[in-house]
């Protein structure tokens, strides 16, 4: 089982790594919010734990994020001992919280009840538009390609007897595409996208969005200056638009 541990305290983590790994567990490890979010989507992991006071993004914000695209059981490691912060980060998604300092053994049955919840995402959708079919559980991303194109790494569907090609997108590109699939024809406006990206601090930098898209756009549209799929509702957001 793999967990990713997200703290920017340098001794928690090796503490953890060391600890978890000798029970068994395949640890990774982010020291900050931003870098959590990219290890989420890099290596999938069963399990993610996080402290609230990181740097970049703060625990809420990647909470938050995690929750847009993800629904991986999230465990709360912090010092606030609040309720108010208990209060937040529950209604953030988090499924669970532990006070520092902890016990090992208290830690250990919290990581067990939360991934015996676990299920595994057999109903993941895979989105197909134009020419583009994309898996939502396997991240994956597949371009048609023409009959007798030689792409690296372009494959033939044994099935349909097409030739596909991988797409590579960028984590935050994946973050922003992930949102517009999940939502087809419904507006996602640019705040939810800016939140749902980089957390609840960062609404006000749509500029951000304008790059991504245009990235985006790029790789996914026939005529990215034309895009049919993936629309700019002016001064509101953004809008996947599927095929009929």
């Amino acid at each position: 089982m793999k967990i990713l541990i997200a703290d920017d305290d340098p001794q928690i983590l090796r503490a953890l790594r060391i600890t978890l790994g000798a029970r068994g567990y395949e640890i990774v490890t982010a020291d900050d919010g931003a870098a959590a979010l990219n290890a989420a989507i890099a290596h999938h992991p069963d399990l993610v734990m996080l402290d609230l006071g990181m740097p970049n993004i703060d625990g809420i914000g990647v909470i938050t994020a995690l929750r847009g695209w993800s629904q991986v059981p999230i465990l709360v490691v912090s010092g606030r001992s609040g309720a108010a912060d208990k209060v937040d980060a529950l209604d953030a998604g988090a499924d669970d919280y532990v006070t520092k300092p902890f016990s090992i053994d208290e830690l250990l049955a919290r990581i067990r009840a939360l991934t015996r919840r676990v299920v595994a995402p057999d109903d993941e959708p895979v989105v197909s538009f134009g020419d583009i079919t994309v898996n939502l559980a396997a991240k994956q991303v597949t371009r048609v390609v023409a009959n007798g194109a030689t792409g690296e790494g372009a494959t033939v569907n044994g099935a349909s007897g097409q030739q596909t090609e991988a797409v590579r997108l960028t984590p935050t590109e994946w973050l922003i595409l992930e949102e517009l699939l999940r939502n087809p024809g419904r507006l996602v406006t640019r705040e939810a996208l800016l939140t749902r990206v980089w957390g609840p601090n960062h609404t006000g930098d749509s500029g951000y969005l304008r790059l991504y898209l245009a990235q985006l756009r790029k790789k996914l549209e026939t005529d990215p200056s034309r895009p049919r799929y993936l629309l700019t509702e002016a001064g509101m957001g953004y809008r996947f638009t599927p095929d009929a």
